[in-house]
């Protein structure tokens, strides 16, 4: 380092010009090489200064000097020794990214696990990596690819590779980035990864534990598959039954062992247009690649696993039978008890099927349709579908008694009750034998000895026993008025037992309410009283404002003074006419007649002549026309109206 000459009265201002220049500085900077190269000065020889502070800052300068010719020592060093990449750095992702893959997570745990995926003897490219949601990215990529990767594969032994979510892609090379040539160094290595950005270095690789830990996961979620069946929601006219496992094909051995199982494959083999197809979706059956099998009346459903991750759907229609169909093979099979023995042995009878209804599928009958693209009758899956059900058929007739339209519980129960029909006719067709006895008419004929003669009845009692008492209970009925009713039924049994006669007989329905709801204590609609006189006036057909009116008026007179009530008569000459001047001679205002009435010209009171030749009293409000009865009935009109207030207000 150079420094220009310095005089002793040279200012201090001058002292900081006369610093060296970065420029200056950094041209002691060590070489690639790693030797030092003497910059170029002004001035070979240096005159220092003997002032303390310029002492000091040639010292600084020169620690400084000193550190930087270390640090390139130490990184011309470094630079030779091998460099180990620092662990890689995941880039970082936006929201939407982070959206995206946690649909896509999710969709591929739903659908990992959700079918048993055997291996396809029919997929066309079984080396190329599968695209969906269980597609593992690729361990390595091909050499000739312009991908720059970690060096941590050439890292020491001891250290394994950086590992990264099972998700990370594979980073390609920016655009513009050229391979690394084959005779590279280590430090162009690091220049040129110092250029590119750090998402085209960065590059994961399966660990080998993931590697090795991967078969075993995929033979545990082989082994225990999720199906989309819903074995929940069966019932008698649904049923679901879990997937067949794999069996071995066997060279011309039949896929059915049962007559009707047979017959249901014969009616799939005669009716299918394509021998290929249905040889596909016999090796479809026999691998396995059905899942879960739901019968309903006329349908059968599954998912079939075909050459693609996701399986098809798949369904294979029948006709099923309706009443009268039912009634004929019901009968068939109700004739003979071995019939009903038999399916519940799990076995078809062979006449059944030649009972006059097509029980089992003939060519043509099955109407297969699937979700894949081809368009063959029937296609692969189908087959693969209708050979699955055939095996169904062997271990259970009743799933073809389903799929004409009855469950199995029903099936049973019709029969039943078929059979105990005809063994009670049968039973009744039959005469009973002859039992000894002797028949009623002749003993009753016969002249015996004479009988004795019946014994004295026993005297009434006095009066009718007091009835028992009735608890109260939340939500029964009134207790009062179940002791009324209880004591109205003992005093009319004492009198029948009595006198021979029922005091209640004569009377309607309507004057029996009245009658009970009158023998009430009290008067008028009370808190005790509204239960019973609501239940009297709706067995009566009327309201409990009519019923009670009418207990006043049964009340005054008893059923004639209800007939006062309700019915208006015309009443002979006599009697009503001399009531008029009788009513004068009381300084009472002239009474306007209408047929057996009276009425005050302010219309508040009224007096009404009954067939027993009593005048009833009736008030009131002016105008309204709503008469009740008051006071006590008295033959004489003058007497009938005393003691009303009414009359005294007129």
């Amino acid at each position: 380092m150079a420094d220009g000459p310095r005089g002793k009265g040279a200012p201090r201002g001058d002292e900081d010009a006369a610093a060296p220049t970065p420029a200056a500085r950094g041209s002691a900077t060590p070489a690639p090489d790693g030797h030092e190269a003497s910059g170029p000065t002004d001035n070979t020889d240096v005159h220092l200064s003997s002032r303390p502070g310029d002492i000091a800052r040639e010292a600084l300068r020169a620690a400084r000097e000193e550190r930087a010719r270390a640090l390139a020592r130490e990184q011309v060093e470094a630079a030779k020794r091998p460099r180990r990449d620092p662990e890689p750095r995941i880039p970082r992702t936006t929201r939407g990214d982070r959206a995206a893959d946690r649909r896509a997570r999710e969709i591929r745990e739903t659908l990992a696990d959700a079918f048993r995926m055997p291996d396809m003897a029919d997929d066309p490219m079984p080396d190329a990596p599968r695209r969906g949601p269980t597609a593992e990215p690729p361990a390595t990529l091909a050499p000739d690819k312009a991908t720059t990767t970690t060096d941590a594969t050439r890292a020491p032994t001891n250290q394994g590779p950086a590992e990264g979510p099972p998700h990370a892609p594979d980073r390609e090379p920016a655009p513009g980035t050229e391979a690394e040539p084959a005779g590279a160094t280590d430090e162009a290595r690091a220049a040129a990864r110092g250029r590119e950005p750090a998402s085209a270095r960065v590059r994961w690789e399966p660990s080998p534990t993931l590697r090795r830990e991967a078969p075993a996961t995929q033979a545990a979620h082989h082994a225990a598959p999720r199906s989309m069946a819903a074995p929940t929601r069966d019932g008698d006219h649904r049923r679901t039954f879990p997937p067949f496992p794999p069996r071995p094909s066997g060279d011309g051995e039949p896929f059915a062992e049962t007559w009707w199982g047979r017959a249901w494959v014969t009616a799939l083999e005669d009716g299918a247009l394509d021998a290929a197809r249905l040889a596909r979706g016999r090796g479809y059956a026999e691998q396995g690649h059905v899942d879960a099998i739901t019968v309903t009346p006329g349908l059968v459903l599954a998912y079939v696993q075909g050459s693609r991750p996701r399986p098809y759907r798949v369904q294979v229609r029948l006709r099923t039978f309706d009443d009268a169909d039912w009634d004929r093979f019901l009968d068939a099979a109700a004739d003979r008890p071995g019939h009903i023995a038999a399916l519940l042995d799990k076995e078809m009878p062979q006449s059944l099927a030649d009972c006059g209804i097509p029980l089992l599928p003939g060519p043509g009958d099955l109407a297969p349709r699937c979700s894949c693209p081809d368009s063959g009758h029937p296609c692969k899956h189908a087959a693969a579908l209708c050979y699955q059900t055939a095996r169904l058929l062997d271990a259970d007739p009743f799933v073809l008694l389903l799929l004409r339209g009855r469950g199995e519980r029903e099936v049973i129960d019709a029969l039943s009750r078929l059979s105990a029909a005809r063994a009670a006719r049968a039973a009744q067709g039959r005469e009973p034998a002859p039992l000894p006895g002797v028949r009623a008419t002749d003993a009753v004929s016969r002249r015996g000895p004479e009988l004795p003669p019946l014994p004295a009845p026993l005297p009434p009692p006095q009066h009718p026993e007091q009835p028992p008492v009735y608890p109260a209970s939340p939500g029964g009925p009134d207790p009062l008025a179940l002791d009324q009713l209880a004591t109205d039924a003992a005093a009319r049994a004492h009198a029948l037992l009595t006198t021979g006669r029922d005091p209640v007989g004569p009377l309607s329905l309507w004057h029996d309410a009245v009658r009970l709801a009158a023998a009430r204590p009290g008067s008028g609609l009370t808190a005790g009283s509204r239960e019973l006189y609501a239940s009297l006036a709706r067995a009566a057909g009327r309201t409990p404002g009519d019923l009670a009116r009418a207990v006043a008026a049964w009340r005054q007179g008893g059923p004639t003074g209800l007939a006062v009530l309700e019915e208006p008569w015309d009443p002979p000459a006599g009697r009503f006419d001399r009531a008029r001047p009788l009513l004068l001679a009381a300084d009472l205002p002239a009474f306007r007649p209408w047929r057996n009435r009276l009425t005050h010209p302010r219309g508040h009171v009224q007096l009404r002549l009954g067939h027993d030749n009593l005048w009833y009293a009736y008030e009131s409000e002016p105008g309204h026309d709503d008469w009740w009865p008051r006071g006590t009935p008295d033959p004489d009109p003058v007497g009938a109206l005393t003691g009303l207030d009414t009359l005294d207000e007129g």
